[in-house]
């Protein structure tokens, strides 16, 4: 075996090695970029939960003080965007 065939060998795995590489590069980036994602979601859907139990409780309190009783109340069916009946 010639240094011309080990030298070809060696340039292949090199090669391969940096497209190895930069493939992780890449997957660090997206694995970053969907943990920001991810914190600003739940950071979202605390807010939003946040804001539906505030505004539940004035709800219950203006209920209380029509003397409507909530348990009682029925929630209409909430129609989705493609037409359909979907769950409230």
């Amino acid at each position: 075996m010639g240094f011309g065939s080990t030298a070809k060998k060696v340039q292949k795995l090199a090669d391969t090695a940096e497209k190895l590489y930069s493939r992780l590069n890449d997957l660090r980036e997206q694995v970053a970029e969907m943990r920001e994602k991810l914190d600003s979601t739940s950071e979202r859907v605390e807010r939003l939960e946040r804001e539906n139990a505030e505004q539940r409780a004035l709800l219950e309190a203006l209920a209380e003080e029509r003397g409507i009783d909530v348990d009682d109340v029925e929630a209409a069916p909430v129609e989705s965007d493609d037409g359909t009946e979907a769950e409230a």
